[in-house]
């Protein structure tokens, strides 16, 4: 769908055709769901929050301004805000993500994304860990190194490096910082 077509549907959708914005929802949904699933790395979960960045979309269709920057943009902004809530409140979904980066799973663009959002989450978690666990994971997952350098570094055999690792993600699952931030709750106690 070309800019002069999804600009035409815009100022339909803000005059209220459902029609315009089933042919947006159609145009769009492929490009919404990638993003989501890219961060969430869960077919449900990215399904749920597309949908939320749509509702959104039909409710506040106005605010889109084109001259700040293409629809793609405004709706991976979107997409992006909601993973991020998403993230914080469904423990799963962060906990496995942490493992899947530990274990060197996570490459790219979705690492280095991961990374800002999941630092902030779990650097206070991580004070409060067993110091050669915290180091183990540091280096993992922050430094990005192998197990095997990781091992060579601290003057450990490499099974023990998977055991700090497996034993510190562990811990950072009981720490309360990491489960006030991942509660589905939203760790606010309602």
């Amino acid at each position: 769908m070309g800019d002069k077509e999804t600009v035409q549907l815009i100022k339909q959708m803000n005059l209220g055709s459902r029609q315009s914005f089933d042919q947006f929802y159609e145009a769009f949904i492929p490009f919404v769901f990638q993003i989501a699933y890219e961060i969430l790395g869960d077919y449900t979960e990215a399904e749920d929050v597309s949908q939320d960045v749509f509702l959104e979309v039909l409710q506040k269709i106005d605010q889109y301004n084109p001259n700040k920057g293409s629809i793609k943009a405004w709706l991976a902004v979107k997409t992006k805000s909601r993973c991020l809530d998403r993230l914080r409140k469904k423990k799963p979904i962060l906990v496995n993500r942490l493992e899947k980066i530990a274990l060197g799973k996570e490459k790219g663009a979705d690492l280095e994304f991961l990374e800002q959002i999941e630092k902030r989450i779990i650097l206070d978690a991580l004070n409060h860990l067993p110091p050669e666990q915290r180091e183990a994971i540091i280096r993992s997952y922050f430094n990005g190194e192998t197990h095997r350098e990781i091992a060579g570094a601290m003057k450990k055999p490499l099974g023990s490096i998977k055991s700090l690792i497996r034993y510190g993600l562990n811990n950072l699952r009981k720490q309360k910082s990491i489960v006030h931030w991942t509660e589905p709750n939203g760790g606010d106690g309602k």
